[in-house]
């Protein structure tokens, strides 16, 4: 037990360790492949968890086909988008955001337009990080809490006669490997600057203060926000496109929009127009305008109700890592059955289950971590056992095998099932037959050790053979001989019965074998069969180191009596009275051969004689040559 038990913390030591180091090397930026796992059961808790009723802070102008349409080209002219924004402004907007790349000239004329309409007013204008690879990337670089900025190579920024008027961010997004916007960095740098993300200008625009930044979080106004461990903001959809309050942009031209859908709010333009390119995928859609995905930035920034995670979620997420495959593997080791696998299945499912509420509350806990941490343990875990359990289950059957052919199997069954059978002597009604071989010792002396084992070896198969097939068990081979008895491990009414067939059986038995012998060794041998039922004591003998399930009494005293009784009368067979009369008419003495009886005999050791019937064959009663009973 002991070592089982050391076996079992060595795993359990070992299955945490595993979990400790999936945690840190998904860290480091290796085991990338979990990204996109976690990506897919990100999706399936936001379905699952299904839309949200967005805050009312933000409301999106689009341009969009409808403008186009109006407009007659694509992009807008500048002239027209700062009648879009004279328009917004009549209305008292909080902050105008206009999420549109103005880095190339217009006419002059347009640009004018806009500049004038963008100054004086609170509004911000979206600019681009360039990064030198097709792919965003964070450098991990030893300078500080900037360490982990995405590091650009420029950054595009609008004219400056823009720039002179409005406020300026950085609309990048990080998205997964499948382009679905995971995350919005709210800081940039270069190798000379540092720059805010729009969704983070914009909010601050509105709240009227610079932010402050700080390690895992920044605070804009009395709002504190907690930021992943690169300074980003993690993105939680609402819902579908349009989940987030959308005007056209011509509807707000032509005046038909509520002023209450403006007045004291963020307004971001943006384009929504068919095949414009700026759209992601999202869990909801396949295509979402990538100015909702700006909105929900900064709706999150301005509520407050963004997805949490940040180094605490992700301390948890290590924890989880490690403590889960511990759990499971211990679960497994305590109960090495089906219950085990239970009460790991209900661990996986209580986690599964605690990790959707903690999503569904706002905390995005990792699923793909854990479940990589937890399951190459528990399943390694359960294979090895399971081989173990093969090789036990082989041993202990091979053992089983080996113990049966030393034990009758139906006492080892029932000693399986009660260790404590017959430590106390019990009595009962038994049936005892008794087989033995005369002229075995005389013979013995004129084989070799060899021969004689081969003769031993086939008589003793013979009586095994029929006593199994009459459902006896051998309590011993006494040599040439063997005692076999009918009521263990329970006495049953059939008991005589059996044993008379197994008496005849036997007697068959022995003359078709020593038939079977060379006539030089049947003409020395022969055997002689007694049988008796009445009152046993069943116990065990032997002492501590070696027990075996024997009889005693006076019943197996004149069964083994009885062979004498045989050998006197020239028969192969000698039953008490008390036997047949027990087996009834139908019993195989009485069937075959030639029996007679019953005679009053006197019994070796006993003072009253006992009523015996005395069986031989057919062919022994016709007087078969080689054959003897003496």
């Amino acid at each position: 037990m002991r070592g089982r038990h050391f076996q079992t913390l060595i795993a359990l030591v070992l299955a945490g360790f595993w979990g400790l180091g999936v945690y840190f090397a998904h860290e480091d930026g290796h085991l990338r492949f979990l990204d996109r796992v976690e990506s897919a059961m990100t999706d399936l808790r936001t379905l699952v968890r299904g839309v949200r009723v967005p805050p009312d802070p933000v409301t999106i102008v689009a341009i969009d086909d409808a403008l186009v349409k109006q407009s007659g080209s694509y992009p807008i002219a500048r002239g027209d988008l700062a009648r879009i924004v004279d328009a917004i402004a009549k209305l008292a907007p909080k902050v105008i955001a206009i999420d549109l790349l103005l880095v190339d000239r217009g006419t002059d004329d347009g640009d004018d337009a806009l500049a004038k309409s963008l100054a004086g007013r609170r509004t911000a204008i979206a600019a681009a990080a360039v990064f030198p690879e097709s792919r965003q990337s964070i450098a991990a670089q030893n300078d500080g809490p900037l360490a982990r900025l995405p590091r650009a190579e420029k950054f595009l920024l609008p004219l400056q006669k823009f720039a002179d008027h409005a406020e300026i961010g950085m609309v990048n997004v990080a998205t997964d490997r499948g382009g679905v916007p995971r995350s919005i960095p709210l800081l940039f740098r270069t190798s000379d600057r540092v720059e805010m993300s729009f969704p983070l200008r914009v909010a601050a625009l509105a709240i009227g203060k610079e932010p402050t930044i700080e390690p895992n979080r920044l605070v804009l106004g009395e709002r504190s926000v907690a930021t992943d461990a690169d300074h980003a903001l993690p993105i939680s959809f609402y819902g579908p496109s349009r989940t987030i309050r959308t005007l056209g942009a011509a509807s707000v031209l032509s005046g038909e929009v509520a002023p209450d859908a403006i007045r004291n709010r963020i307004v971001v333009v943006g384009s929504t127009v068919t095949g414009g390119g700026d759209f992601f995928p999202t869990p909801f859609d396949p295509v979402m305008s990538g100015v909702e995905v700006i909105a929900t930035a900064i709706t999150h920034l301005m509520a407050g109700d963004g997805i949490l995670r940040d180094q605490a979620v992700r301390f948890a997420d290590g924890v989880i890592a490690v403590m889960l495959p511990m759990i499971l593997v211990g679960l497994l080791a305590w109960r090495r059955s089906a219950v085990g696998l239970i009460a790991a299945g209900a661990v996986v499912l209580i986690w599964a289950a605690a990790n959707f509420f903690a999503f569904s509350e706002g905390i995005w806990l990792s699923t793909a971590v854990p479940v990589a941490a937890a399951a190459p343990a528990a399943i390694l875990f359960a294979a090895v056992q399971l081989s173990s359990g093969r090789r036990r289950a082989q041993y202990f059957a091979m053992r089983s095998e080996l113990l049966e052919q030393f034990q009758a199997p139906g006492i080892q069954q029932w000693l399986t099932k009660d260790p404590n059978f017959l430590l106390e002597p019990v009595r009962q009604s038994a049936a005892v037959v008794f087989i033995d071989l005369s002229g075995f010792t005389s013979l013995s002396e004129r084989l070799g050790p060899d021969a004689i084992r081969e003769l031993l070896k086939n008589f003793h198969a013979l009586v095994d053979r029929e006593a199994v097939a009459c459902g006896g068990t051998i309590t011993s081979f006494l040599g040439d001989g063997a005692m076999i008895l009918f009521g263990l491990p329970e006495a049953a009414a059939d008991d005589a019965f059996r044993a008379a067939e197994c008496s005849v059986g036997l007697c068959v038995s022995a003359e078709q074998w020593l038939t079977s012998l060379a006539p030089s060794i049947a003409s020395r041998l022969g055997f002689k069969v007694g049988a008796h039922s009445g009152e046993i004591v069943a116990s065990r003998l032997g002492g501590g180191s070696y027990q075996r399930i024997t009889a005693t009494g006076d019943t197996v005293n004149v069964a083994s009596r009885l062979m004498e009784v045989a050998a006197n009368h020239g028969v192969e067979l000698a039953a008490s009275n008390e036997l047949l009369r027990a087996a009834g008419r139908d019993c195989a003495p009485y069937k075959s051969g030639v029996l007679t009886g019953p005679r009053e005999t006197r019994i070796r050791g006993r003072s009253a004689p006992l009523a015996v019937w005395l069986w031989r064959s057919d062919l022994a009663a016709q007087g078969g040559e080689g054959l003897s009973t003496w």
